[in-house]
């Protein structure tokens, strides 16, 4: 599928771009194109891959630009194949203070980014969202709500031979930039207690390869509009602290309460998704609502969709206990590379 084919990585610079570009650059695939606004860390990056995959390097091209910017993102769109769009700004308490920078970039940039991909005649494009879009109460969450809104409104607009448009919705990524995991890292190194905002808080735990595989199994199996989610497990914010402290050494918790705009538990699905969806064995598949306006048709033709299942949450998916949680993060080789320091 992906044979000689351009990939076009938007914030490809963070984490998810990272361990997105780890997993192709050792592929067949032709080309790669990193595309983000912050040139230090494409510099960075540019020499780490020349230093460590000389080999491989010569697949890799660098583009500034800044997703609010068409013209930028037009410059990079030029003869690719497929996208993958993770350029967002997602810190919650950061989006509830400055939510019109959410909108500018979570919203307009996304759709700046469809538009220039169907102009251009990109095959597929996968977006990538987060399950704070699932009933949303915070800033960042209700703009990554509506950019599901406007994935949704551009897939009905070009047909799938042209350009298939889709999205996945992930939970937590364990030791992603700016997450709790890294953090606690910091605090225990300097003999601090960790923080923690609300031990009982519960939480999604996905790895970043298991985030990776979610983006292959969406461009695989995508149709128009489509959701895709991952089945993930959960822990309550209390026991990743232990489960982070039977690794690193037990500095003590500090209670802090909870940030701007925290949920208590995180949902993937909603119960009316939840009511449409595909179980597709390790995910869950939400088809596009390809009904027009025309709402006489639904009248006379529609169906009611028996019974009102659960939503799927952070609450009532499988709930690792702090063994468990430790085998999880053993997982990661962030913590193998922490733990080696010791």
């Amino acid at each position: 599928m992906f044979k000689d084919k351009t990939l076009l990585i938007t914030g490809g610079t963070g984490s998810f771009g990272n361990t997105v570009l780890k997993h192709f650059l050792s592929t067949d695939i032709g080309e790669i194109r990193i595309f983000s606004r912050d040139e230090k860390k494409q510099d960075d990056m540019r020499h780490d891959y020349q230093l460590r995959f000389p080999h491989l390097a010569g697949k890799l091209k660098f583009y500034i630009g800044d997703v609010r910017n068409r013209d930028s993102i037009h410059a990079a769109m030029g003869g690719v194949d497929f996208i993958f769009h993770a350029a967002a700004l997602k810190q919650v308490p950061s989006c509830e203070f400055f939510p019109m920078e959410a909108v500018r970039t979570n919203i307009v940039g996304t759709d700046n980014v469809l538009a220039e991909a169907i102009e251009a005649g990109v095959k597929k494009v996968v977006c990538l969202s987060t399950d704070k879009a699932a009933y949303p109460i915070n800033a960042m969450g209700i703009s990554k709500a509506m950019m599901e809104k406007v994935i949704g409104a551009r897939a009905r607009t070009v047909s799938a031979q042209d350009t298939t448009i889709c999205c996945t919705r992930y939970g937590n990524v364990m030791a992603s930039r700016g997450s709790v995991i890294p953090l606690f890292v910091d605090q225990i190194r300097a003999g601090k207690p960790i923080t923690v905002t609300n031990p009982n808080m519960t939480r999604f735990l996905m790895s970043l390869d298991e985030a990776v595989a979610l983006v292959v199994f969406a461009f695989e199996h995508a149709e128009p509009g489509d959701l895709f989610v991952q089945k993930s497990p959960a822990s309550t914010i209390g026991d990743l602290a232990k489960a982070m402290q039977q690794l690193f050494g037990d500095t003590g918790v500090r209670i802090i309460g909870d940030r701007h705009g925290e949920k208590l538990y995180e949902t993937l699905l909603t119960s009316e998704e939840r009511m449409h969806a595909t179980d597709m064995g390790g995910y869950f598949k939400v088809a596009a609502d390809t009904r027009d306006l025309n709402y006489d048709k639904y009248f006379v033709e529609g169906t009611l969709p028996e019974g009102e299942p659960e939503s799927y949450t952070s609450h009532n998916t499988t709930r690792l206990d702090v063994p468990g949680i430790v085998d999880k993060l053993m997982t990661l080789d962030y913590i193998k590379e922490e733990l080696a320091k010791e």
